[in-house]
C-alpha cells in the first residue's frame, strides 16, 4: 500500500485486512430518470413500433451484429405498456435522507454483507489487487444493487429496451442500449430469453446497462463468457473494472463523517473542495472531536439532511461512486454500508427522523414563495435542485436562519408552506 494510506484516508476494512438504491445504476444517465409528465391512460403501442425495430435491426447489423441474432431477437421483442408507465411515473413525495439511508443500510444488509465478505474473501482480494477497489466497497455496491444477487429484475430486457427505444421521449439513448444488448446476445454471453433485468435495461448482479456491460464486463472465472447473471466472479471483477475506469483511487476511502462547530458557516457546504488543513482551520473535526489529519487531501462538505443531520467530507472516490449513480444519497449509502460491512459503527449524528417529506406540489409552492420574495430559484419545477437550495440558503442568511440550504420546518413555516404529508 502507498504511504498515503494515512488514518484520515483509510477505512476500517483496510486495517482489518446497487427497486434497491434507485434504479439503473451501472451507467444509466440521470437524464433518463427525469420524468416530466404523467400518464392517465394505459400507454398504447406506437403505430411506428415495427418500423422503429426495423431501423434498429439495420443499425445493429451495420455495427457488426449478425443478421440472425438481430432478426430473431427483435422479432420476439414486444411493446410493454408497464415499462412506459414506470418511465413516466412521477414520485409524489421526496424521500428523506433518514428514510433512504435506513432502508438501504439496514442491519440485515450489513450482516449479510459481512457474510458475503467472508464467503468470497479470496475472490474479492483478487479483484482488489487487480482494480484497486477494496472488498467492502465491492460488496456494498452488490448489496445496494441487487441485495447480493437476490433480485435482478424480471423484465425481458430486449422488450423493455425496444419499448423505450421506440418511444419519442428518449429513443436515441435507448436505441443505442438495445443495439448494445443485441451485441451481448450475439457474443454468446447470454441467450435472449435469459436476458432479464430492470424496466430500464439494467442487468445482472451489479445492474449494468448494456453499453457499460460491453465496455467493462469481464470473464473472471475463465469459462469464455462474460456472465453477470450467474457468475459472481465475473460480476465482482466487472464492478471493479468499471470503478477503476472512472478513476477509483486505491489510496483513499470514500469520505468520512465529521463534526462541525456550532458557529459553522453552512454556505461552505457544497461550495467546492478545500484541503483538510483548511477544514481544520474552520473547526471541522473527526467524529471524536480530534483534528483532521494534516494530509494533502481535498474534500467537499456534504450535509444531506441540513444542520441537524450528519456532515460528511467527501473525497474523490465519492465522485467515482456518483459516476455509478448520480445521487448523493446513494453515494453516501455505498460508503457508509462499506464502512459498516468492514466493522465500523453507525453514524455519530444520525439524520433526523422528523424531517419534512415534501411532495412536488410542496416544492413548487416553496419555489414560488422564494421567487415572490426576490430569492430567485429559477422556473418552478417541483424539483429540489441546486438553484432552489441556493435560493433557500440566501433566504436563510437574510432571515437569521442557519443557511444550510435545507427546507426545514422553520423555513417552511416562515414561507407559509404546509407539507401535504403533515
Amino acid at each position: 500500500m502507498s504511504s498515503r494510506f494515512c488514518p484520515e484516508a483509510k477505512g476500517p476494512f483496510i486495517r482489518a485486512l446497487m427497486v434497491t438504491g434507485g434504479l439503473a445504476l451501472g451507467g444509466l444517465p440521470a437524464a433518463t430518470l427525469a420524468n416530466t409528465d404523467e400518464t392517465t391512460e394505459p400507454p398504447q403501442k406506437p403505430a411506428s413500433f415495427d418500423q422503429c425495430l426495423t431501423g434498429i435491426e439495420e443499425r445493429a447489423v451495420s455495427e457488426g451484429v449478425s443478421h440472425d441474432t438481430a432478426r430473431q431477437v427483435l422479432a420476439g421483442a414486444e411493446f410493454l405498456p408497464r415499462v412506459i408507465e414506470l418511465d413516466r411515473r412521477q414520485p409524489e413525495f421526496t424521500t428523506t435522507f433518514a428514510d433512504y439511508l435506513g432502508r438501504r443500510v439496514s442491519e440485515t444488509r450489513i450482516e449479510k454483507g459481512r457474510e458475503m465478505l467472508e464467503e468470497h474473501r479470496d475472490l474479492l482480494a483478487r479483484v482488489s489487487r487487480e482494480t484497486g477497489v477494496p472488498p467492502a466497497y465491492l460488496v456494498s455496491f452488490w448489496g445496494l444493487e441487487t441485495n447480493y444477487g437476490s433480485y435482478f429484475g424480471k423484465m425481458p430486457v430486449p422488450s423493455a429496451l425496444a419499448t423505450l427505444a421506440c418511444d419519442e421521449r428518449r429513443g436515441t439513448y435507448f436505441s443505442g442500449e438495445l443495439v448494445s444488448a443485441l451485441k451481448i446476445i450475439d457474443e454468446g454471453a447470454i441467450e435472449a430469453q435469459g436476458m432479464e433485468g430492470s424496466w430500464a435495461g439494467a442487468m445482472g448482479h451489479v445492474q449494468f446497462m448494456p453499453s457499460v456491460f460491453l465496455r467493462h464486463a469481464t470473464d473472471a472465472d475463465g469459462d469464455g463468457r462474460r456472465d453477470l447473471w450467474n457468475s459472481v466472479p465475473d460480476a465482482m471483477m466487472s464492478a471493479g473494472r468499471f470503478l477503476e475506469s472512472m478513476g477509483w483511487d486505491p489510496d483513499y476511502r470514500w469520505g468520512r463523517e465529521v463534526l462541525l462547530p456550532e458557529s459553522f458557516d453552512y454556505s461552505l457546504a457544497g461550495d467546492g473542495k478545500r484541503s483538510l488543513s483548511q477544514w481544520n482551520q474552520l473547526g471541522v473535526t473527526d467524529v471524536y472531536g480530534n483534528p483532521l489529519a494534516d494530509e494533502p487531501i481535498d474534500a467537499r462538505l456534504v450535509v444531506p439532511a441540513g444542520h441537524r443531520g450528519p456532515a460528511f467530507l467527501a473525497y474523490d472516490n465519492f465522485r467515482v461512486i456518483m459516476g455509478w449513480n448520480r445521487s448523493e444519497y446513494y453515494a453516501i449509502a455505498v460508503g457508509h454500508l462499506a464502512d459498516r460491512i468492514a466493522g465500523a459503527g453507525g453514524l455519530k449524528n444520525p439524520p433526523p427522523e422528523d424531517a419534512p417529506t415534501l411532495s412536488r406540489d410542496d416544492v413548487l409552492e416553496l419555489q414560488s414563495a422564494l421567487n415572490a420574495r426576490g430569492y430567485d430559484s429559477g422556473e418552478p419545477d417541483g424539483i429540489l435542485g441546486p438553484n432552489t437550495r441556493s435560493a433557500i440558503r440566501r433566504y436563510q442568511a437574510r432571515e437569521g436562519l442557519i443557511a444550510d440550504g435545507f427546507p426545514g420546518p422553520d423555513l417552511l413555516e416562515q414561507l407559509g408552506v404546509q407539507p401535504a404529508s403533515s
